[in-house]
């Protein structure tokens, strides 16, 4: 009996931090979003699970849930009732709990500021460039003892961005493809010095998320894109201090009915996986990591686990 007590002991210990997920070929579908993105249309077999990272507690509880034959794993971005800031997520265990969970892609969905004159309030963008302005955030999870360089040249997954605005034409959503968004730390807003800058420097939309987020799925080896949900116009614009707090919430709680919309239609059509990511996501390790196999150091492999057990 004491031997058989002591195997349990020995693989539970292990579960803590699971292997890399191998491939399937039916998408599981992360979303990280307000919890209000939750109330989806036909969502079935809803379950919140508490869930532990090596890189500590994801912003809340995970949620899944399943639209049809397709399996979703939703978190709280900002946590139950947004009771972190921007600068407070833990992104690092935000995605490496997306990826215990065996997602395979990722919809980012985050509300933000307009840029342009031609991206008003109701825009859905889906956007393909960051400029990460963030400077008070873990940015990797890789480190001493394992250093690795992967390539952020394009961010997005074109797959799921094709996706995405199919969804939101379907829906009659007012949607924008392509676009630069600009994360900036927060959480206050930008100045209006800043706000001409950003628009200097081309950029679409800002807001104060998807920085390292979007860093960090690419690491994690996931399929991620990201729809930019417009509430306002920047302090740029000449009549946006006349905008009052009751209409930007207006537009926020409209965005969120068709955000839900958007979710429970891209789904399913994301159910049938290609065997590789097209654009390369799935592969963002294979020559990424640079430090020498007789150098790395095994007890921060071991956290590393299931974000880079394929190559390591």
């Amino acid at each position: 009996m004491a031997a058989k007590t002591k195997a349990k002991s020995k693989t539970s210990a292990k579960r803590r931090v699971p292997a890399a997920p191998k491939w399937t070929p039916k998408a599981i579908v992360g979303v990280i979003g307000g919890s209000g993105i939750y109330d989806i249309p036909g969502l079935a077999d809803t379950r919140r699970v508490k869930v532990k990272t090596p890189w500590g507690d994801p912003s809340g509880p995970l949620m899944y849930g399943r639209i049809g034959d397709v399996q979703l794993v939703f978190v709280p971005r900002h946590g139950p009732g947004h009771a972190l800031s921007p600068s407070d997520i833990n992104y690092r265990a935000n995605i490496a709990a997306l990826k215990q969970a065996g997602c395979t892609d990722v919809l980012s969905l985050s509300a933000c500021g307009s840029l342009r004159e031609e991206l008003p309030p109701g825009t859905f963008v889906v956007v393909d460039q960051f400029i990460d302005r963030t400077f008070a955030r873990a940015k990797s999870f890789f480190g001493p003892g394992m250093v690795a360089h992967v390539s952020m040249g394009h961010p997005v997954c074109r797959r799921l961005g094709d996706v995405l605005e199919d969804s939101a034409r379907a829906l009659g959503i007012p949607v924008h493809r392509g676009g630069t968004y600009m994360v900036m730390e927060g959480p206050q807003f930008s100045t209006q010095a800043e706000s001409f800058l950003y628009r200097s420097w081309g950029c679409s939309v800002i807001g104060m998320t998807n920085m390292p987020e979007a860093k960090l799925a690419r690491e994690a080896e996931l399929c991620y894109a990201t729809v930019a949900m417009v509430t306002d116009f920047d302090c740029w614009h000449p009549d946006h201090e006349h905008v009052e707090v009751t209409a930007v919430i207006k537009v926020l709680l409209e965005n969120a009915d068709k955000a839900r919309g958007l979710v429970a239609d891209a789904a399913p059509r994301l159910g049938d996986r290609p065997h590789t990511c097209p654009h390369g996501c799935d592969r963002a390790l294979t020559n990424a990591l640079i430090t020498s196999p007789d150098s790395r150091n095994p007890k921060f492999l071991k956290k590393l686990r299931v974000i880079a057990g394929r190559v390591s």
